[in-house]
């Protein structure tokens, strides 16, 4: 009897907190700076959420450490589901390995996915006065002067750094990195200025600037050319397929937030997602909400894993 009235007691307590839940502000922190794809889509995302749940979705630009301080401050906060994160595939499934011995969590462990969002088509971008046009003479100009050629990332460790190192280890050459610690607010700006001249970059933050020839894109990384860049081959068109990353953004709670509560974002989060589907698709945003948290939580436990290996393999790591 007694295991029975614990039992109902727990059950009546999570259907009050699904009930009652959202009952003041929302915290969702980004990992990165203003302007860049996971700002982008959790601005969208909080502005919906507010609107749909009759409470602030406010959302908190906490960069540093390359996504660490932002996942830290997630994992540890009180886990009744008032403060979320806005990750990627960085943040959440390469971090993990890469930062190992500076990490006092481990996301897959410490974090709970709440639903995958967008998915977002990359391509190998390039700065405006670059000479190089596709990746042939990308090659031709690195081997003539190692090292002379600089790329940006959103910071060590993330999937624009270990794209390119995947790229200069098939191709053969050797391009200096630079990480932008704010993301791809930063480094977007500093590639149209000429301070860096390649990248792996998201399209929903390149495209303006392509459109406006301040940036020109190389290669295109899905299997497909993109519609919205017709004339740009592949990388697997021009001799390197398998390489690139076409990423997600996803939202996530701490572990122990309650299923309830936990269940009532994503059934949230699906539902303003599919109306803005269109909207998001023109800011070449993709909706991919997850059927449920647990199958994205288990996505992201399993790229953990491969992105683990890979640099296990590489032997790419950060003390």
């Amino acid at each position: 009897m007694r295991f029975i009235a614990w039992l109902f007691c727990i059950v009546a307590a999570s259907a009050a907190a699904q009930e009652s839940y959202p009952s003041r502000p929302v915290k969702i922190l980004v990992p990165y700076g203003p302007g860049g794809a996971t700002d982008i889509v959790a601005r969208i995302v909080a502005q919906r959420l507010t609107e749909s749940m009759g409470q602030s979705f406010v959302v908190e630009n906490r960069w540093g450490a390359n996504g660490n301080i932002a996942l830290e401050a997630t994992a540890k906060a009180p886990a009744d589901g008032y403060t979320l994160l806005v990750g990627n595939v960085s943040t959440n499934a390469i971090n993990e390995s890469i930062y190992a011995s500076q990490l006092s969590i481990r996301p897959s462990r410490d974090l709970v996915g709440v639903s995958k969002l967008v998915e977002v088509p990359h391509i190998v971008v390039a700065s405006a006065a670059f000479a190089a046009n596709s990746i042939a003479e990308l090659i031709a100009l690195a081997k003539k002067e190692p090292g002379k050629i600089n790329f940006a990332s959103v910071g060590m460790g993330s999937y624009p750094h270990l794209d390119m190192e995947r790229f200069m280890r098939a191709a053969g050459v050797e391009l200096t990195h630079v990480p932008y610690k704010g993301g791809a607010g930063q480094a977007i700006p500093a590639m149209v200025a000429g301070e860096v001249q390649v990248a792996f970059f998201n399209m929903a933050s390149l495209l303006p600037h392509i459109k406006s020839g301040r940036l020109k894109a190389l290669a295109a990384v899905p299997a497909k050319r993109l519609p919205e860049l017709p004339n740009v081959p592949t990388l697997a068109e021009q001799g390197f397929p398998g390489i690139g990353t076409n990423a997600w953004q996803g939202l996530f709670a701490p572990a122990a937030t309650p299923k309830a509560v936990v269940d009532k974002l994503h059934a949230s989060v699906a539902g303003v997602l599919t109306r803005e589907k269109d909207d998001l698709g023109k800011k070449m945003l993709t909706v991919e909400v997850s059927h449920s948290p647990q199958e994205f939580t288990e996505l992201v436990r399993r790229e953990t894993q491969s992105w683990g290996e890979f640099l296990r393999e590489a032997k790419i790591k950060i003390d």
